[in-house]
């Protein structure tokens, strides 16, 4: 390259920094604007006195092709949860999970109560059946809601309420199922074909690893981005860049002026934390209340997962409520008392996150590099792009660098 463009991102969550990895790999320089005090976006962990309190349950499936792609999971020393769940309802518990992979499941899931046998033989067959099943085929699949699928496929009210519901709950951050029935087809196949992880300091060492690759003078945090127009960048504090190519790895219609506003309605969730006496489960496995009437939905024992680590109990909460801090920790610790005989002790930490999952309609598995292209100097990524998922973070992030790619080497047209 005799010229050299300039080229600005601006987010420095997954997206953003896939974009800059994948423009270093092809030989070009970015700078990767981040309007808060660190990267991640939406990926954050914090770390009080010793103990790794993760914004939300979030976890890393590692049979995502795209983490696969842009992540060093040895380094990352990914720490993988049972593939099951322990289901705690009025005092009782039952343990359901995969044989074909832990084998140890086979006899709990079989004599189970959270469904008949018929359900359990449906629930076998789908596993295989999305195991086979291309993933652009599941992408382009008519869409109807999680709940309608489960119903058509024949199963019973019964594993809807104790099972599928508090399970995808907790992943879809909204306790109807009323997500596209083409996400629960992928997360069902990615939890087939692999492993729902942490990385053993915390999800946050995600965007770090990912940091890593590119150069510290190439990250501006706390800069704040208030305008894009054409080739020029307008901050915050009213200075204005000249960029070639701008990739938004986030929400356009705030930045880029007569844009329609996009209105993404977003799902929230409440994460708490609390001491506790319980010793856990002895291994990474996630809990799940299922009563209808419960507030909490999932939860892990941080112990069970981090080395070292104090006895902490992360709880999520995803139904809509009134109660203050202190009036939600006292309604989450009696429903564990009543239907887990959990003791709660002190509350280390409580966070709402108002933006944790994009709720999206006619989702898709990614965006091609084409369809990123904003106008002749902006492109656009991000999940909300396509659907919530790391996966389509990374590779949206990849697709709009590829855009710029093309763009700069003339392997594209201007319309």
């Amino acid at each position: 390259m005799q010229n050299y463009p300039t080229i600005t991102i601006i987010g420095g969550g997954v997206s953003g920094l896939c974009a800059a990895i994948t423009l270093k790999k092809a030989g070009y320089k970015t700078t990767v604007y981040e309007s808060g005090a660190r990267l991640g976006g939406r990926v954050q962990t914090d770390v009080m006195e010793g103990q790794i309190l993760d914004h939300g349950f979030q976890v890393l499936l590692d049979s995502y092709p795209a983490a696969q792609e842009f992540l060093d999971f040895k380094a990352l020393d990914l720490v993988k949860f049972a593939p099951g769940a322990i289901i705690f309802n009025n005092g009782k518990s039952t343990k359901v999970g995969d044989p074909t992979r832990d084998v140890s499941f086979l006899f709990a899931t079989a004599f189970s109560n959270i469904g008949s046998i018929k359900d359990k033989l449906k629930m076998f067959t789908l596993s295989r059946k999305l195991k086979q099943k291309k993933l652009n085929d599941i992408f382009e699949t008519k869409e109807t809601t999680t709940l309608d699928y489960l119903q058509k496929a024949g199963f019973s009210d019964q594993i809807i309420q104790n099972f599928f519901k508090p399970f995808y709950s907790g992943i879809f951050l909204e306790n109807e199922l009323q997500t596209s029935s083409r996400m629960f087809e992928f997360v069902f196949k990615m939890f087939s074909q692999g492993s729902a992880t942490l990385p053993a300091a915390g999800i946050q060492a995600i965007p770090e690893q990912l940091a890593s690759h590119l150069e510290t003078n190439q990250i501006k945090l706390n800069t704040t981005v208030s305008r894009v127009v054409g080739n020029q960048i307008t901050l915050a504090d009213g200075s204005v860049l000249e960029s070639d190519y701008t990739i938004i790895a986030g929400q356009a219609d705030r930045l880029v002026p007569n844009l329609p506003i996009s209105n993404i309605k977003w799902h929230e969730v409440t994460v708490l934390y609390f001491k506790t006496t319980h010793k856990g489960f002895g291994k990474p496995i996630i809990g799940l209340i299922s009563h209808p009437k419960s507030l909490s939905n999932n939860f892990h024992f941080s112990q069970d997962v981090f080395s070292d680590h104090e006895n902490v109990i992360s709880i999520s909460v995803v139904k809509e409520h009134d109660y203050n801090e202190n009036e939600l920790a006292s309604r989450v610790r009696m429903e564990f008392k009543e239907h887990a005989h959990i003791d709660l002790g002190d509350l280390i930490k409580s966070q709402t996150i108002k933006k944790a999952l994009p709720s999206l309609k006619n989702i898709n598995y990614c965006m091609d590099s084409t369809e990123t292209r904003l106008t002749e100097n902006v492109y656009l990524a991000g999940d909300h792009l396509s659907n919530g998922s790391l996966n389509a973070a990374m590779l949206n992030g990849k697709a709009a660098a590829q855009a710029v790619i093309d763009k700069i080497e003339g392997k594209v047209m201007v319309g």
